[in-house]
């Protein structure tokens, strides 16, 4: 038992050293798992060991297939190195380390890919505006091309976006280029091209995945607007000068070249000067000049005619070759020379018509004289100059106009906020009319415009009008309405082509919220005074006017004044009375209703059938009031105790089988908007144990009276009812209307 213990003690042992040799001796591949190559760069796979003096090293692939590549062993450490990595290297490859008579294998993962460039961006020409250029943009090298992107951008806009999708046959370097035409444009002008590349290989990681190309379009422009301007004239004297300008518009700017064609068809250069002048010149330097714009992608050319005569004599009409007059005014056509001191004049008109002036020709000037020109004037006016055998003959147009007032402004009525207005813009004595336009604007905005193209050849002093209609508000209140006349002749010179008027608006606000304010009450005492004040609101402030309602429904006028004053009043001075507030715009009206009344009068107070019965017996006690207003009549029995409004019917209270309790004092208060009266009898009521005295002509007089007494009782209710109403309630009073 011993021996087997310590068999199995000495195999323990035995195997805890090779774990322990096994945990020791490890195994290390730098980099880890994986790495990213570009193809063309070399790269280096390092495997090394730890806890082992010798090692021997082994590199393979996993799939076999040679390692492409060359391995150094040093010590720990062996290292494969690929230079440089080509598609043979996209393998994982597998570093197996043997110490004695242990092996250990790490891998690690080789991919590829190859972007080392940026974008090239070609153009098909020159870019000139205007006419098509084909940009190409051009990644070379690319592996793996299928996740590549182009996309081509000028400034901020993408011209075009390309992603090359096709499979790959087999693995192998390509260039991709992305093609676009377009027309470039002035606004390309300083702009950009820029060209990105992507490639979308979101599983590797390497750097930069994005390359990008930028170019600035160096846009040229042919010649053009190629323009000549000479001065002073294309037709020169003998002697004289002329300097010829030229100007041409491009892209780079032009080059001017100046040259001259001859008479055998050759061209004769000049100058490269933008200016080009001629002094002390001869008949023979007559001809055609031809001015040449050129730049790198074109050229224009602009010619001009010069013509040289000998210096004659000179004729010059003033104030120049054309005049603009109104009518009615008086015109002054002045002819000189310079160069002949013996000159004869004439005049004419170009159509022979009758000059219908004065002439009047002293020494080397003449003038013609032209009051109140009128249509007949409007010619083209010639002035013959005669020296020797030579003759001169210039000409000065009179043409005419007539624009001789501002506009008028006119209203059809008064404004007032809400209602239709018109307004009328009238244009006097135009002419020619069919150039008039006239604009009527509300606070510098155009309400409406019209142009009278109808008028086109009349000639006639025309009167010319637009009218709108529109609807004011308050808010158009302190606005300006300008009409605007334009006399639309751009070929006459001549002040004044435009008039204006301009008028501020006043917007009326017809009365409204009238309003009445009583003092002290609309029901008064009669003999008080009381105060009527009215007010109103509108634009103009209204104007009050007070009058009565009479009984026909006519008004009786009574005052101008705010407040409308009764001093003494009458009850005849009761009725409806009328505020209104009038202006310009229109009026409003409010009506109250004022009552004249006096105090109760001719009150009285009756126990019917007598203020004395017997217990038992019915008595009706019965207030009445003599006014014909309209009273408050209060029933009370009186007590120590406190007095007891009594429930009246039409001022009458009726005790049905009367008792001992219902004896005592009863008042009638007679009560209106201005005073009271108050009456009281005292009701005796008699138990049954009193015997009196009975005689049978009192049952005769007692039968008699139980049948008038409900007459009587009847009268009085309806009389009661015609004239006075019965009971009048203080708190139904009519209140002041203001």
């Amino acid at each position: 038992m011993p021996r087997k213990i310590s068999m199995i003690f000495g195999a323990s042992s035995m195997l805890w050293m090779l774990f322990a040799v096994s945990q020791a001796f490890k195994i290390e591949i730098s980099p880890e798992y994986k790495i990213v190559a570009q193809i063309g760069t070399p790269i280096s796979l390092t495997c090394s060991t730890t806890e082992c003096e010798s090692p021997s090293f082994s590199w393979r692939t996993q799939i076999d297939s040679p390692l492409n590549g060359k391995v150094r062993n040093e010590g720990s450490k062996s290292t494969l190195t690929m230079d440089p990595v080509s598609f043979e290297n996209e393998h994982s490859y597998l570093c197996t380390a043997t110490c004695e008579s242990k092996k250990m294998e790490k891998g690690i993962q080789v991919e590829i890919y190859s972007f080392p460039k940026d974008p090239e961006i070609y153009l098909s020409d020159s870019v000139e505006v205007g006419k098509p250029v084909t940009v190409t943009c051009s990644v070379p090298d690319v592996y793996p091309f299928d996740r590549l992107e182009i996309s081509l951008l000028k400034g901020n806009q993408n011209l075009k976006t390309q992603e090359f999708l096709e499979e790959m046959q087999t693995k192998s370097l390509e260039t991709k280029s992305l093609e676009v035409t377009f027309i470039p444009i002035n606004e390309d002008i300083g702009k950009d091209l820029v060209c990105q590349a992507k490639l979308h290989i979101e599983e590797i990681d390497f750097e930069p995945k994005e390359r990008e190309t930028t170019k600035k379009l160096q846009v040229y422009i042919s010649p053009q607007n190629t323009v000549i301007s000479v001065s002073p004239s294309k037709r020169l004297q003998e002697g004289g000068s002329v300097t010829m300008t030229c100007s041409s518009e491009g892209l780079p700017d032009p080059q001017i070249f100046w040259s001259r064609k001859l008479d055998d068809g050759n061209i004769q250069r000049l100058s490269g000067n933008a200016t080009l002048t001629l002094i002390a010149m001869r008949m023979e330097d007559s001809g055609i000049y031809v001015c040449e714009g050129v730049n790198l992608v074109g050229k224009q050319r602009e010619e001009v005619e010069l013509i040289v005569k000998e210096k004659p004599f000179t004729v010059e009409v003033f104030p120049g070759p054309q005049i603009s007059a109104q009518i009615g005014d008086s015109v002054v056509l002045t002819c000189a020379i310079t160069g002949c001191e013996s000159p004869s004049f004439s005049w004419r008109t170009q159509i022979d018509s009758p000059l219908s002036g004065k002439v009047r020709s002293e020494g080397t000037k003449s003038t013609l004289t032209l009051n109140s020109v009128s249509f007949e004037n409007e010619h083209s006016y010639l002035c013959t100059v005669t020296c020797g055998r030579k003759k001169l003959e210039k000409g000065i147009q009179v043409e005419l106009y007539s624009f001789p007032r501002d506009p008028e402004i006119e209203m059809s009525d008064p404004l007032v906020d809400g209602n239709q207005a018109t307004v009328n813009c009238s244009v006097p004595n135009v002419y020619p009319a069919d150039r008039l336009e006239i604009k009527l604007l509300k606070e510098g905005s155009i309400m409406k415009n019209k142009i009278f193209l109808e008028d086109v050849g009349k000639k006639s002093l025309e009167s010319k009008s637009l009218e709108i209609t529109f609807i004011p508000s308050t808010e158009d209140t302190g606005k300006v309405l300008v009409c605007q006349a334009e006399l639309h002749i751009d070929e006459m010179e001549f002040e004044l082509k435009q008039r204006q008027s301009t008028q501020t608006l006043h917007v009326n606000v017809s009365p409204r919220d009238t309003r009445i304010l009583v003092s002290p009450s609309n029901i008064l005492e009669e003999g008080s005074s009381v105060n009527m004040t009215c007010s109103s609101d509108g634009l103009p402030a209204p104007k009050i006017v007070w009058s009565r309602k009479l009984n026909n429904g006519n008004l009786q006028p009574l005052s101008e004044n705010t407040t409308l004053t009764l001093t003494s009043t009458k009850t005849e001075d009761s009725g409806t009375y009328v505020c209104e507030g009038v202006n310009l715009a229109g009026r409003n009206r409010k009506e109250v209703e004022l009552i004249i009344q006096d105090t109760p009068k001719d009150i009285q107070l009756t126990a019917f059938p007598s203020e004395s019965v017997k217990e038992g017996e019915t008595v009706i006690i019965s207030c009445t009031c003599g006014n014909a207003p309209k009273t408050w009549i209060i029933l009370k029995k009186k007590a120590e105790t406190g007095d007891t409004v009594l429930k009246s019917t039409d001022g009458a209270y009726t005790i049905h089988k009367a008792q001992l309790e219902d004896a005592g004092v009863y008042e009638c208060e007679s009560k209106n908007e201005v005073g009271l009266q108050l009456r009281s009898l005292t009701l005796d009521v008699k138990g049954k144990g009193n015997k009196d005295y009975f005689s049978p002509e009192l049952l005769v007089l007692y039968c008699i009276s139980s049948l008038i007494i409900p007459g009587i009782g009847m009268i009085i209710y309806f009389a009661r009812k015609a004239n006075m109403k019965g009971s009048y309630s203080l708190v139904e009073a009519q209140k002041s209307k203001v």
